[in-house]
């Protein structure tokens, strides 16, 4: 962390005074706060949670970010980038460059907010019994998330090397407020930033409900856009799979199944609605004046008809892979004989950041690789997700079987360049572990923090 992080991490510079509307996450900018009163009672501890919310949403992170970085980085032409942002372009042919602006706000917003998060943590004092086991486990799972996402893209993967001494990212634990010296911190390794969010996430499924609690959600009940059990068990679901530690990963998911909470929607499109009942966690997006969500899937992966810019369109090397009769193998737009994916059509819709297909995908090959069939067998699961999808069904499983069908189910949604390092996969010609394939620490971070290591492979 540095001094350009710790600038945009000042309470008194970047905390606004927003509000819940209806039963949307819809928050509306009144004042600053000042540093110096900010959050000596129970509703500025309520505004920066809410203000931790509303940078998730931004588009650099769960607004699009990080699904959007995540397939560019792992994509070997099943799509081609024909924006002319170059940022992107970067990425999508691992030529990333120290400056590249994406990967700079990536880094910037992440740490943003986890020092809301931070300043949520150290202030649950100012919290009222009922209402502080809610706002802490939010917190939690805000932070948490927001470093397994950080050490994805710029560490290298857990089963890379040792991750014990492999560089990871800075742990940031506590407020910023003062910039000082002290705030130059090194990186910590990955051992040490993947426990932390085991950490984070652990306690935040302790901690939260199954639906929304306390004053802070009351108007957001029924929306998954507030953290709930359910959430933090399905990211853990994710992080598990990422350690390769089956077991775990296979319990989690399956403590999210089993809950009755959520359910397929019984058809493709209907899992990509805004009412999808299979939604665990998502980013609200509305049309109303005021902070909101961003739908950055929509601006890069849907056709200019589709309020999109057009810039990732879908090869026929990658349609090819979809049989006969799989509703997802049609689930495309053409627009001037390009193709774009039809999962991010609607210019407001709801960005889903983990849904309930993702966790039978992940009992389904952690069960196959442990030989065990805790909740299901291996071939239930996978042909649950086919039957929704019209795909033939299968009369057996292998871990290749599975490891395509979240390729087919899970596209275009974040998971490919985490799902290729984690199984050893090259992307193309590229190994796995190659340096390009992790993202650079941004240059403004090692100009401005000297502690701070660069990546191997990049000049700065």
């Amino acid at each position: 962390m540095n001094v350009y992080i710790k600038n945009g991490l000042l309470i008194g510079l970047n905390l606004m005074l927003v509000t819940a509307c209806n039963d949307r996450l819809t928050v509306q900018p009144t004042q600053s706060i000042d540093v110096t009163q900010a959050l000596s009672n129970e509703q500025d501890v309520r505004i920066t949670l809410t203000g931790a919310y509303d940078g998730l949403s931004d588009g650099n992170l769960y607004g699009g970010g990080f699904q959007y970085i995540g397939e560019l980085l792992g994509d070997n032409r099943d799509v081609v980038f024909g924006g002319t942002f170059t940022a992107l372009d970067e990425l999508w042919r691992k030529t990333i460059t120290t400056t590249n602006t994406d990967v700079r706000d990536t880094w910037l917003d992440s740490y943003n907010v986890i020092n809301r998060t931070n300043n949520v943590l150290a202030n649950l004092e100012k919290v009222s019994e009922d209402n502080r086991t809610s706002y802490e486990g939010q917190a939690r799972f805000i932070r948490g998330a927001m470093y397994f996402e950080l050490i994805k893209l710029f560490g290298k993967s857990y089963n890379d090397g040792t991750p014990a001494s492999n560089p990871g990212v800075p742990l940031v634990l506590t407020p910023t407020g003062a910039v000082g010296d002290v705030d130059n911190r090194v990186r910590n390794s990955v051992a040490e930033v993947y426990a932390q969010v085991i950490d984070d996430l652990t306690k935040a499924e302790q901690l939260l409900a199954t639906s929304p609690t306390g004053t802070f959600a009351t108007a957001l009940v029924g929306n998954s856009g507030v953290a709930t059990k359910g959430a933090a068990q399905a990211m853990l679901a994710r992080v598990y799979l990422q350690q390769q530690n089956f077991a775990a990963a296979r319990d989690a998911a399956n403590r999210v199944i089993t809950s009755g909470t959520y359910t397929l929607a019984s058809d493709v499109a209907g899992a990509f609605s805004d009412v999808s009942p299979e939604s665990i966690f998502k980013i609200v997006v509305t049309d109303q004046d005021g902070i909101t969500g961003t739908n950055a899937l929509n601006t890069y992966f849907a056709s200019t008809r589709n309020s999109g810019r057009g810039d990732i369109r879908v090869q026929t090397k990658f349609r090819q892979l979809f049989g006969a009769g799989d509703v997802r193998g049609q689930f495309f737009t053409t627009v001037n004989n390009n193709v774009f994916t039809s999962k991010f059509n609607d210019l407001f819709g709801d960005v889903v950041v983990i849904r309930l297909a993702e966790m039978y995908l992940v009992r389904a090959e952690a069960n196959l690789r442990l030989n065990t069939s805790v909740g299901a067998t291996p071939l239930a699961d996978i042909n649950a997700i086919r039957t929704r999808a019209g795909a033939t069904q299968f009369t057996a499983v292998t871990v290749a079987d599975v490891l395509l069908e979240r390729r087919l189910e899970l596209a275009f949604e974040g998971q490919q360049i985490a799902d290729l390092k984690r199984t050893g996969t090259a992307v193309g010609t590229t190994p796995y572990n190659a340096n390009n394939l992790v993202l650079p620490i941004p240059q403004r971070e090692i100009d401005t923090n000297k502690q701070l290591a660069q990546n191997p492979g990049y000049i700065n």
